[in-house]
Protein backbone atom coordinates (compact mmCIF):
# COMPACT_ATOMS: atom_id res chain seq x y z
CA UNK A 1 0.00 0.00 0.00
CA UNK A 2 1.15 3.57 -0.80
CA UNK A 3 2.34 6.32 2.07
CA UNK A 4 -0.06 9.10 2.13
CA UNK A 5 3.47 10.98 0.65
CA UNK A 6 2.88 9.17 -2.02
CA UNK A 7 -0.51 9.31 -2.73
CA UNK A 8 -0.34 13.17 -2.62
CA UNK A 9 2.31 12.96 -4.83
CA UNK A 10 -0.06 11.00 -7.53
CA UNK A 11 -3.09 13.35 -6.86
CA UNK A 12 -0.77 16.16 -7.49
CA UNK A 13 0.33 14.42 -10.46
CA UNK A 14 -2.96 13.14 -12.07
CA UNK A 15 -4.18 16.92 -10.84
CA UNK A 16 -1.36 18.37 -13.01
CA UNK A 17 -2.06 16.16 -16.10
CA UNK A 18 -5.78 17.12 -16.06
CA UNK A 19 -4.93 20.76 -16.74
CA UNK A 20 -2.69 19.58 -20.25
CA UNK A 21 -4.49 19.16 -23.25
CA UNK A 22 -4.34 15.68 -22.92
CA UNK A 23 -6.90 15.20 -20.20
CA UNK A 24 -7.27 12.38 -17.92
CA UNK A 25 -8.59 9.03 -18.87
CA UNK A 26 -11.65 7.24 -17.53
CA UNK A 27 -9.56 5.34 -14.99
CA UNK A 28 -7.30 8.32 -13.86
CA UNK A 29 -10.09 10.28 -13.15
CA UNK A 30 -11.52 7.50 -11.04
CA UNK A 31 -8.00 7.01 -9.36
CA UNK A 32 -8.15 10.51 -8.68
CA UNK A 33 -11.63 10.89 -6.85
CA UNK A 34 -10.42 7.29 -4.54
CA UNK A 35 -7.28 8.86 -4.07
CA UNK A 36 -8.85 12.38 -3.05
CA UNK A 37 -11.31 10.31 -1.09
CA UNK A 38 -8.38 8.23 1.11
CA UNK A 39 -6.89 11.66 1.88
CA UNK A 40 -9.98 13.31 3.26
CA UNK A 41 -10.12 10.32 5.56
CA UNK A 42 -6.96 10.38 6.88
CA UNK A 43 -6.96 14.22 7.31
CA UNK A 44 -10.75 13.40 9.04
CA UNK A 45 -8.81 10.90 11.06
CA UNK A 46 -6.13 12.55 12.16
CA UNK A 47 -7.53 15.72 13.28
CA UNK A 48 -10.35 13.45 14.89
CA UNK A 49 -7.39 11.75 16.76
CA UNK A 50 -6.23 15.19 17.92
CA UNK A 51 -9.60 16.14 19.10
CA UNK A 52 -10.48 13.50 21.26
CA UNK A 53 -7.17 13.97 22.93
CA UNK A 54 -8.29 17.72 24.41
CA UNK A 55 -9.23 18.18 27.51
CA UNK A 56 -11.05 21.47 29.13
CA UNK A 57 -11.15 22.44 32.17
CA UNK A 58 -14.39 23.38 33.38
CA UNK A 59 -15.33 26.70 35.51
CA UNK A 60 -15.73 24.34 38.86
CA UNK A 61 -12.10 22.68 38.17
CA UNK A 62 -13.48 19.97 36.55
CA UNK A 63 -11.83 18.69 33.44
CA UNK A 64 -13.49 17.12 30.41
CA UNK A 65 -12.08 15.38 28.20
CA UNK A 66 -13.78 16.14 24.54
CA UNK A 67 -13.40 12.16 23.04
CA UNK A 68 -15.44 11.23 25.84
CA UNK A 69 -17.99 14.04 25.73
CA UNK A 70 -18.28 13.73 21.92
CA UNK A 71 -17.11 10.18 21.47
CA UNK A 72 -18.29 8.27 18.60
CA UNK A 73 -21.27 5.91 18.70
CA UNK A 74 -20.66 2.57 16.60
CA UNK A 75 -21.08 3.28 12.70
CA UNK A 76 -18.62 6.24 13.31
CA UNK A 77 -20.42 9.23 13.56
CA UNK A 78 -20.75 11.82 16.06
CA UNK A 79 -23.39 11.16 19.14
Amino acid sequence: MATMEEKIARINELYHKSQTEEGLTTEEKEEQQKLRADYVASVRAALRGQLDNIDIEEKDGSVTNLGEKFGQNQNGTLN
